[in-house]
């Protein structure tokens, strides 16, 4: 039985012509920034997303650790929402690596507003930590993949620049955003200091994410970078991968989308799952249980050939990608039709 894995969208794997063009990658030492594959990569992507210059790091985990300690000192605030990855899924990082704490906002739907960041605004006083930082994550991962779209992003940047934070964009699932709004990566980017994207995820690249910004904040990041053991040698080889990803993968991200759609309508009308529709936005699907857990849920269907994630002890996580066609989505209605219709 070939098992179809919906766990997550870094589960994918490297094509054919993907792993053909890193086996032909022209390679050389980047701590020296002399691989050409890296180079080229960098420049590809900071010119998607409008930046000066890009930086190849091994993941997003070390993109947000590297754009947070660009614009904050040890014992400075960075305001991110309750729901954000780096406040849910970095171990500490913030705190262990860059020395600052993270002030959580709690939004109804994963989405920070201007009346939200009202709020969390510290009087100047020496007993409070300095608010230097906004970070935001679009798509929003633990918020079932909802996206900031420009008209919700410009209220944050004029707020922002009204008190004196620097912006921080956690771009994992960027490319899946810019696909469902039909705004270019560089517009919804436009407005942040710094920006990263996976390569990992959607794309389905094997490693790597790439932080952006400007040309004098890259050369710091490539500082931090190497204090974090970030610093590759020969990576064209994993970055070639990276770069057949941006350039033939991003637009077919739209059939995730379909096929998340397709999912969600079949979940939502069996009977023991909760879900609205409005909020399956990209390729992620999240929905409650009643009268099971979620832990009963991915036994079952563990059973059928079919992976899920517990996001919660009665929620679930479903996520579409390129190694999951048309028939998989079929396949895996059919099974929860049968164990849960």
């Amino acid at each position: 039985m070939r098992m179809i894995d919906l766990r997550s969208d870094t589960v994918t794997r490297p094509s054919d012509a993907m792993r053909q063009a890193m086996a032909a990658a022209s390679v050389g030492d980047d701590v020296y920034g002399e691989d050409p594959t890296v180079n080229e990569l960098e420049a590809v992507v900071a010119d998607i997303l409008g930046k000066e210059a890009g930086l190849f790091v091994p993941s997003g985990v070390m993109a947000n650790q590297i754009g947070l300690m660009l614009h904050t000192t040890p014992g400075d605030e960075v305001i991110v929402d309750r729901t954000s990855h780096i406040f849910n899924y970095e171990t500490g990082g913030p705190a262990a690596l860059g020395g600052v704490q993270l002030h959580p906002i709690d939004s109804p739907d994963g989405l920070l507003t201007a009346d939200l960041l009202e709020e969390a605004i510290r009087p100047a006083a020496d007993v409070f930590p300095r608010s230097r930082l906004l970070s935001l994550e679009n798509s929003a991962n633990k918020a079932g993949g909802r996206i900031y779209r420009p008209a919700q992003i410009e209220p944050l940047t004029a707020w922002a620049a009204q008190h004196g934070y620097a912006l921080h964009l956690d771009g994992a699932r960027l490319w899946n955003a810019a696909v469902a709004t039909g705004a270019p990566p560089a517009e919804l980017a436009a407005s942040f200091d710094t920006v990263w994207v996976a390569l990992s995820k959607g794309l389905g690249a094997p490693v790597g994410s790439v932080l952006a910004g400007s040309a004098a904040l890259m050369a710091q990041a490539r500082r931090l970078r190497k204090r974090l053991g970030g610093g590759m040698r020969q990576a064209g080889i994993i970055a070639a991968g990276g770069l057949y990803a941006v350039r033939h993968h991003r637009e077919r991200l739209a059939d995730d989308h379909a096929r998340a759609q397709r999912l969600a309508k079949a979940i939502a009308a069996l009977p023991p799952f909760h879900l609205d529709l409005s909020t399956v936005e990209t390729n992620i699907i999240i929905f409650d249980v009643d009268g099971y857990t979620a832990a009963d849920v991915l036994e079952r269907m563990a059973g059928e050939g079919i992976q899920l994630t517990a996001f919660g002890p009665q929620t679930i996580r479903a996520t579409t990608h390129l190694d999951v066609d048309d028939q998989d989505i079929a396949n895996v209605i059919a099974a929860l039709r049968r164990c849960f219709g």
